[in-house]
């Protein structure tokens, strides 16, 4: 067995970042980076191990569509594979149906290409950022804005 990372790459810690900056609402309790203990027992070959991989919660309500996800990253070149709801897609190889013990239908998993651990680059650029508020629009206004110069006063 090789040894566990200690960090997990840039790249991954990246995919939570950006998600989160997206949709800060979302929900994260089946997020994940680095394995358990159980994990690395169950799944020694696991890229989770080399912190090459990260797990995204599914949550649609507050914007994160893991099936969305699945299928938009496919055209990610740093994507080294990815497993939603029972089924796993390598490039090259297309879906097949994945018969690990968790079928992963509480999240996504995303492993990376080991020449991508350090590109941080944006993993969901077809997610229009969210839209600026009135509020945030009228400080961003007011922000320009220059005072008036002072009226002088008459004697």
């Amino acid at each position: 067995m090789k040894p566990v990372a200690k960090r997990a790459t840039p790249a991954a810690i990246a995919v939570l970042r950006q998600a989160t900056a997206l949709f800060p609402k979302r929900a994260k309790a089946s997020d994940g980076l680095l394995p358990s203990a159980a994990h690395i027992t169950q799944s020694p070959n696991s890229d989770h191990n080399t912190g090459f991989a990260v797990d995204l919660t599914h949550d649609p309500a507050r914007g994160i569509d893991c099936a969305d996800l699945y299928e938009k990253l496919k055209e990610d070149k740093r994507v080294k594979y990815l497993i939603f709801k029972g089924q796993i897609w390598i490039p090259g190889r297309g879906d097949k149906p994945y018969t690990g013990s968790n079928p992963h239908n509480k999240h996504l998993h995303i492993s990376i290409k080991d020449n991508s651990g350090n590109d941080t680059s944006p993993w969901f650029p077809w997610i229009a950022k969210p839209k600026s508020t009135v509020t945030s629009q009228a400080r961003l206004v007011a922000s320009k804005i220059k005072p008036l110069p002072k009226k002088k006063e008459k004697k």
